[in-house]
């Protein structure tokens, strides 16, 4: 399976089960690893026949303005759902991380995957 990545993907967004978690935005940092739907799609050099970053970032930026998520464990299984759907991805693994939260902790988080790897779909 042929993976694309984004790595170190910093947001601001409104995380959090507490008062003022709800209030002031915190950074998140996003790392994901994305397999693509055919390994034979991109051969060709085009956009079109591949997974657009851009539009993954833009979706996932999409995502996170419109809806507040209390826990990382369900935000990593928004985004993971959403790319599995909307981007026909086979696999996906996703880590997303709160920074500087706890005294002494840099980065706290989750990382989940879904869907098989090394099943890619073919067209």
């Amino acid at each position: 399976m042929d993976i694309i990545f984004l790595e170190a993907f910093r947001i601001k967004t409104l995380i959090g089960i507490y008062p003022w978690e709800k209030k002031i935005p915190q950074t998140i940092e996003l790392n994901l690893e994305i397999g693509l739907p055919s390994k034979h799609d991109y051969l060709t050099d085009q956009i079109e026949d591949t997974l657009d970053y851009a539009q993954i970032v833009e979706r996932i930026r999409a995502m996170l303005a419109e809806q507040h998520f209390s826990l990382l464990e369900t935000l990593t299984e928004n985004i993971a759902q959403m790319i599995l759907t909307e981007f026909q991805s086979p696999w996906v693994k996703v880590n997303a991380a709160k920074l500087d939260v706890l005294d002494g902790v840099r980065k706290l988080g989750i990382t989940i995957e879904r869907g098989k790897r090394g099943q890619p779909h073919f067209s």
